[in-house]
C-alpha cells in the first residue's frame, strides 16, 4: 500500500459546475472573516450542500450530541451495518455547516454501503482552537458509548476538516486509546505554514483557494499561533502509529503539496498510505456531479474493501 496511484487523466474541469461554484464563493470576499460576511459565506455553503446532495439513496437523520449538531446518513439500500464512517467536514474551520457536510457524507455511503455520521464541530472566531478538536473528541466518544468499536471506525475529511481528521487520531494515539482501523482524506489540509510550492506554483490554476484566503482562516482557528507547530500543522507532527490512509488530491490546487508531502511523511513513519491524484481536478472535487468525483468515490470504497 505504500506507493501512490495516480488518477486517470480527466478532460478539463466542468466550468458550468466551476461557475457555480465561483458564484458561491463570490457571494462576498472569501478571505473576510467579518461577521457579515462569514453568516454568507455559511449560508451559501448550506445552500450548495443542499443543491448538490444526491435525491435518493440516504437517509439523513439530525440529532445533537451535548449540543454539538450531528447527523446518521444511512445507505436506504441494505448495507453494511458492521463499519460506520466518522466525518470530519471542512470549510477553513470558518464555515462548513451541518447541510453543506450532507453532500459529501452521503456520497460516502452511496459509495461504500457504510453509514456515515456527519457533525459541525463549532466554527472560528466564534470558537477558535481547539474547539474543533474538542468536539471531535465528543462525537467519537459518542460513537463508543454506542457500542461502535475503534476498529469499525473509518476516520474520514476533507479540507480542514482532513486536518481535524489527522488531529483527531494524533491525540489518540498520543492518550494510548484504540484508533480508527482507516483514515480517507480529501485534499487534507496539513501545513497551515503554508510552505509547500504548489501555494506558488498553482495559484493562477486554483479557481477556488488563495494564499491569502489561507492566511485569514487561520489567524481566526488560532490567532497569533506559531502555526509550525503539529497542533495546527499535522504535516509536522510525528506520524508512527497512525492507521492505513487513503489521501485523495487535485492536481490545480494550492493544497497539493499538503497530500504528497504528508503522503511522503506518511510512508517514512512506517504508516500504509496510497495517495491518489487527479491532474485536472480542483479542491475536495469528489463534491460534484463529475465522472471524476464518481472515479474518487469507487476509489475510495476498493480501498476499504480491503479493512478486516
Amino acid at each position: 500500500m505504500n506507493k501512490i496511484i495516480t488518477g486517470t487523466h480527466i478532460p478539463p474541469a466542468n466550468e458550468a459546475i466551476l461557475a457555480a461554484l465561483r458564484k458561491v464563493h463570490g457571494i462576498t470576499n472569501p478571505a473576510s472573516t467579518a461577521p457579515e460576511d462569514l453568516k454568507l459565506q455559511r449560508m451559501g455553503q448550506e445552500t450548495l450542500g443542499r443543491l448538490l446532495t444526491p435525491p435518493i439513496g440516504f437517509s439523513w437523520e439530525p440529532f445533537e450530541v451535548e449540543g454539538i449538531p450531528a447527523a446518521w446518513v444511512r445507505p436506504e439500500r441494505g448495507h453494511d451495518r458492521t463499519k460506520v464512517i466518522l466525518y470530519c467536514h471542512g470549510g477553513g474551520y470558518t464555515t462548513g455547516t451541518l447541510g453543506y457536510a450532507r453532500l459529501l457524507a452521503a456520497r460516502m455511503a452511496l459509495a461504500t454501503g457504510y453509514e456515515v455520521l456527519a457533525f459541525q464541530y463549532g466554527l472560528a472566531p466564534e470558537q477558535p482552537f481547539p474547539q474543533a478538536l474538542t468536539d471531535a473528541r465528543k462525537i467519537w466518544d459518542y460513537l463508543m458509548y454506542q457500542g461502535w468499536g475503534a476498529s469499525q471506525i473509518i476516520l474520514a475529511g476533507d479540507s480542514a476538516g482532513g486536518n481535524l481528521a489527522l488531529e483527531l487520531a494524533l491525540d489518540l494515539r498520543d492518550t494510548q486509546r484504540m484508533l480508527p482501523s482507516r483514515m480517507v482524506l480529501f485534499s487534507p489540509w496539513t501545513d497551515m505554514t503554508a510552505s509547500g510550492e504548489s501555494y506558488e506554483q498553482c495559484k493562477d490554476r486554483d479557481p477556488l483557494l488563495t494564499l491569502e484566503y489561507i492566511h485569514a482562516v487561520r489567524e481566526a482557528y488560532a490567532p497569533g499561533a506559531d502555526f509550525a507547530q503539529p497542533a495546527y500543522s499535522p504535516l509536522f507532527a510525528q506520524l508512527e502509529g497512525l492507521p492505513p490512509t487513503l489521501i485523495q488530491v487535485g492536481g490545480n490546487e494550492i493544497l497539493r503539496d499538503d497530500s504528497t508531502r504528508l503522503h511522503k511523511r506518511l510512508v517514512e513513519a512506517g504508516v500504509p498510505a496510497v495517495i491518489q491524484e487527479w491532474p485536472d481536478m480542483w479542491h475536495v472535487f469528489q463534491m460534484f456531479p463529475l465522472k471524476a468525483a464518481g472515479e474518487a468515490m469507487d476509489k475510495m470504497a476498493q480501498f476499504l474493501e480491503h479493512l478486516g
